[in-house]
């Protein structure tokens, strides 16, 4: 399993402990189902968001996680191509659909991982690891409208 570069540590550092015990769980189970997909880290505006392609390149993305305070969003990029008989998917527009993880116990419902290795199909993308993956900060927002980053005298990162 990839740990999480130090730097998305830092990120997730001002939020509840909850919420990234959660974040990194879901970052885990994306890339058990996508171990050699390329993670690209955003400390983002209103979130800390990771993207995963197999590219490296943006619009080649298949999921996304969309960390918020009270909640972590899995991303499908192309969700509204997605067969979704059951109505699980949220989101209105033309491309991206979601589902809010707001537990642990919500990773493990059987569909979380069908939508994520649907996602890697729709793009021809591999589902067993062929070259090994790696994470990158592709970009730092100053500005955030989210949890402050912490004080110079706050204790250090969870890890």
């Amino acid at each position: 399993m990839r740990s999480p570069p130090p730097e998305l540590l830092v990120f997730l550092s001002p939020y509840d402990k909850t919420i990234i015990e959660l974040a990194l769980a879901v970052r885990a189970v994306m890339l058990e189902e996508a171990p050699s997909a390329v993670e690209s880290i955003y400390d983002a505006y209103n979130a800390v968001a990771l993207g995963y392609a197999f590219t490296g390149r943006l619009k080649d993305s298949f999921c996304h996680i969309a960390v918020y305070t009270g909640h972590v969003n899995l991303g499908f990029n192309r969700g509204a191509e997605l067969p979704d008989p059951q109505g699980i998917l949220q989101g209105s527009g033309k491309k991206v659909r979601h589902v809010r993880i707001a537990l642990p116990a919500d990773l493990e419902r059987p569909w979380v991982r069908r939508y994520i290795r649907a996602a890697i199909r729709q793009l021809g993308g591999p589902l067993a690891p062929g070259t090994p993956g790696h994470s990158m900060v592709k970009a730092i927002y100053p500005k955030r409208r989210r949890p402050a980053p912490p004080r110079s005298d706050s204790p250090p990162p969870v890890r």
